[in-house]
């Protein structure tokens, strides 16, 4: 009986046309992941509108990132428990519900409450939409669904805080979440018309493995918490910074040494034991790190020292990925031609190199060049997503599909998220370092000052200033140039350690067995 069983599984295939099933998860899987960049430059007119400071309203972005790490690691195993295809829906219907509420919230504490919401059922989409596209095509196909996949995950970031400011800019900054409503209704109608649950992923028993539940979420919660707040604290110089990094550590490696030996947990790690799957999934975390830490330097830059509005900083990201779609199909004929480990490498080198580039602004800088820039860093992951995919889950067993794709999933969003604070602290680090050393040449003693502020109080006066006032002006005029040159010091270093980031991620490439595109181990190449 067992026998007849595995052969019906062995020979399962989707009702509907794969791709109609891969476009209609895909969509709800962008919807979610429009939402982890899309708030981020509406957060000064969300503290406004509720009375409540900046810092304050970056917690809305801490809470879902705290809540959508720990779902992601969990999700496969919330899968059993309700069966794919349902616990999908719920995640859909909850996450539009949780971005209505958002949408009518009154205060800050209700905005933060219901963007809890919102990361818990969100998390459960991304990882989902992989094993169900995994399931619904056979091996030689999964590269060119991965396509589809990576549109999503790689332009959803770039487009977020695009769509983010000009929704706030043009109607209010609660339209960002009322959008969800639409989409959420149509991929829900989507979902349950053409998804299925292959016997692999029907709802079974699944005990609840309470204890390994527990250190993840403490581990994940407390290690978000302390990575997005710890420049503000001080560091390890705060006493809560302290504790949350005791209790992170204590959740993380309490969490890896009970899954690894409890008999039924709640995530299988041992799905690490395929090399493939283990050193792509690390490389996926580094291509995340890379993609958020630099989808926030850029518009950052351009709103903070050139003087962007929110959507023309935005727009420098939106044509990267244009860049994106057109060079997946490019990547995935190249994928037939050379290995896929050989794709990734050159990836990581172009990817490296096109930061090294970025490392060039100048006080002048026009808007076309920082669209430049950015193309450039964002046309690299076309050759990163979808390889890294193929490769990954080339020589998983269906059974581990849901375990794969909730750990692969989470290794992007968790360390994609951990990287955007890890970047916005490295700047501050830096420029208070850079301005520390320069310091020293803001003097009188200093020839090169006196002469710009000879000069900036000559056009001062030359404009009707007296000459007293015309002092405060030279003065104010050399402090803005002061913080300009420092920025620009900044930001040309952060992009140089991300630069090299990517170029030490070459090497683990080779790390790889070499396959071919078609997603089979092959000869080395």
């Amino acid at each position: 009986m067992s026998g007849q069983a595995d052969a019906a599984a062995a020979g399962w295939k989707p009702t509907h046309n794969p791709w109609t099933v891969a476009f209609v998860v895909t969509m709800a899987a962008f919807m979610e992941i429009l939402d982890t960049t899309i708030v981020n430059v509406s957060l000064p007119h969300i503290a406004g509108s509720l009375s409540s400071t900046y810092d304050d309203a970056t917690w809305t972005l801490t809470a879902y990132l705290v809540a959508n790490g720990i779902v992601l690691t969990i999700s496969g195993w919330l899968g059993k428990v309700f069966g794919r295809k349902r616990y999908f829906m719920i995640c859909i219907v909850m996450f539009t519900v949780s971005s209505f509420l958002c949408g009518m919230a009154t205060s800050l504490v209700e905005l933060i409450l219901f963007r809890m919401m919102q990361g818990f059922f969100g998390g459960g989409l991304q990882p989902n939409q992989q094993s169900i596209i995994l399931d619904s095509f056979p091996p030689e196909k999964r590269a060119a669904a991965f396509g589809l996949t990576a549109i999503a995950a790689v332009v959803g970031p770039v487009i977020g805080p695009t769509l983010g400011g000009w929704i706030t800019d043009n109607f209010s900054w609660r339209w960002i979440f009322f959008i969800n409503v639409p989409f959420g209704f149509l991929t829900t109608v989507g979902v349950a018309t053409v998804v299925e649950d292959p016997p692999w992923a029907q709802k079974r028993k699944a005990p609840i493995d309470i204890i390994g539940i527990s250190l993840i979420t403490l581990g994940f919660s407390c290690l978000e918490v302390m990575v997005d707040r710890g420049e503000d604290a001080d560091w390890f110089g705060s006493n809560f910074i302290r504790v949350m990094g005791v209790l992170a550590v204590v959740g993380l490696v309490g969490a890896v040494l009970w899954l690894l030996h409890t008999d039924r947990p709640a995530v299988d790690l041992r799905v690490f034991k395929d090399r493939n799957f283990a050193v792509g999934t690390a490389l996926m975390g580094a291509m995340g790190a890379l993609l958020y830490a630099s989808a926030i330097i850029v518009p950052q830059f351009a709103q903070q020292v050139m003087g962007y509005t929110a959507t023309l900083s935005g727009l420098i990201l939106s044509p990267g990925g244009i860049a994106v779609i057109v060079l997946i199909p490019i990547v995935g004929k190249l994928m037939t031609l050379m290995s896929v480990r050989s794709v990734i490498a050159l990836g990581f080198g172009l990817m490296g190199l096109a930061l090294f580039s970025s490392a060039n602004l100048v006080p002048m800088l026009d808007f076309k060049h920082l669209v430049l820039f950015r193309m450039s860093q964002t046309a690299c992951l076309a050759f990163l997503f979808v390889p890294l995919s193929t490769i990954a889950y080339s020589t998983i067993p269906e059974r581990l599909n849901a375990d794969a794709s909730a750990l692969f999933s989470m290794s992007r969003n968790v360390l994609g998220s951990l990287a955007i604070s890890g970047a916005t602290a490295l700047l501050m680090e830096r420029k208070q370092a850079h301005q520390a050393h320069m310091v020293q040449w803001m003097t009188p003693y200093h020839q090169p000052y006196n002469d710009y502020f000879d000069q900036a109080k000559t056009v001062a006066q030359a404009r009707g200033a007296t000459e007293h006032a015309a002092e405060g002006i030279a003065q104010h005029v050399q402090y803005l140039e002061f913080s300009r040159q420092v920025a620009m010091l900044t930001y040309n270093e952060v992009f140089m350690i991300l630069g090299i980031g990517a170029f030490l991620c070459i090497p683990f490439c080779f790390l790889f067995t070499p396959i071919r595109g078609g997603g089979k181990p092959g000869a080395a190449h």
